[in-house]
C-alpha cells in the first residue's frame, strides 16, 4: 500500500474525528497496526486539532467585566450583587472553546468526508478503468492469436508442396467429410474437419494412415475442433482414414466405426 497517498486522501482526519463507519474504522486500525508511519501522523493530526483549538480561543477583555456588572445594576438597582468566583471566567472560555471546537469539527468533518468521498469515487473508477484496459488486452490478444492461426492455415493449404486429400463419409456417416493436408517430403499432415458430428466425452476420432497396406495412428481428435489441425508426421501413406475409437485411441483402429475415408492422388 502506498502509505503516502492514503494519508493525503484524509481519511486519517476523518477517523480522528469520528466520521467513519464501524467497518470503515476497522480497516483503518488494521492498517494503524500494520503501518507505523500511519499511527505517527493520526497522532500528528490529533496533536495538530487541539493546538488549532487553543490558538482560536479568545480571551475577554478586562472591560467586558466592568460593563457587565454596570448593565446589571442599572437594570435592577435595588437587586443585590453577587460577586462572581474568579474561576468563571475561565468556565465561560470553555462554554466557548467547547463551542467553537465543535463548529470546526463540523467543517472539517464535512471536508474530510467529501474528500473522502471523491477520493473513494475516483478510485472506482480507477479500477473499473483498468479492468476494461486488462480485458481489450486479453481480447487484443485473443484476436492475434486467431489471425496467426488463420495465417498458418493459409500458408499450409495454398502450399504446393502439401496434397490434399477428401476423406467421404461411410456408410457409419454419409454426410460426414475431412481434408487431409500432407507433405510427403516433410511427413507434415494437417486436418481439416468439415463435417463430423460431436463424440460422447468418453469417445474421441482417431486419424489412420495406410502405409504399406497396415494401418498406422496419426493421432486422435475432438469433431469440435476448428481450423488445421496438426497431427502425427508420418510417410508413404497412400490413404486416410477416421474411425471412432475410446478416448485416448487405440494402437489398432475398429473398422467398423470408420467414419470417413480417402486415397492419396499422387501426380
Amino acid at each position: 500500500m502506498n502509505t503516502q497517498d492514503y494519508i493525503s486522501s484524509g481519511i486519517l482526519e476523518a477517523y480522528a474525528l469520528g466520521e467513519l463507519s464501524a467497518l470503515e474504522r476497522a480497516e483503518v486500525e488494521k492498517n494503524l497496526a500494520q503501518y507505523p508511519e500511519l499511527k505517527e501522523e493520526l497522532l500528528l493530526i490529533e496533536e495538530t486539532q487541539e493546538k488549532f483549538l487553543q490558538k482560536g480561543a479568545i480571551q475577554p477583555k478586562a472591560s467586558v467585566k466592568e460593563q457587565l456588572f454596570k448593565k446589571i445594576r442599572q437594570s435592577k438597582p435595588d437587586g443585590k450583587i453577587v460577586s462572581m468566583p474568579a474561576g468563571n471566567s475561565q468556565i465561560s472560555f470553555w462554554k466557548y472553546a467547547a463551542a467553537a471546537s465543535v463548529a470546526i469539527a463540523l467543517v472539517t468533518s464535512y471536508l474530510a468526508y467529501n474528500y473522502y468521498g471523491k477520493w473513494r469515487s475516483t478510485e472506482n473508477n480507477l479500477n473499473e478503468l483498468v479492468a476494461q484496459n486488462q480485458q481489450m488486452a486479453r481480447d487484443y490478444n485473443t484476436v492475434n492469436q486467431r489471425l496467426d492461426k488463420i495465417e498458418t492455415d493459409i500458408k499450409v493449404i495454398d502450399n504446393p508442396a502439401f496434397s490434399r486429400v477428401v476423406m467421404k463419409g461411410t456408410n457409419n456417416a454419409p454426410e460426414a467429410m475431412a481434408y487431409v493436408y500432407w507433405n510427403e517430403s516433410s511427413k507434415e499432415v494437417y486436418l481439416s474437419i468439415q463435417n463430423m458430428k460431436t463424440l460422447a466425452q468418453e469417445n474421441q476420432y482417431q486419424l489412420w494412415a495406410i502405409v504399406d497396406g497396415k494401418p498406422v495412428d496419426a493421432g486422435v481428435f475432438d469433431g469440435n475442433m476448428t481450423g488445421l489441425l496438426k497431427m502425427k508426421d508420418l510417410g508413404g501413406a497412400a490413404a486416410f482414414a477416421v474411425t471412432v475409437e475410446p478416448r485416448g485411441g487405440k494402437p489398432a483402429p475398429s473398422l467398423e466405426t470408420m467414419q470417413v475415408i480417402g486415397n492419396v492422388i499422387k501426380g
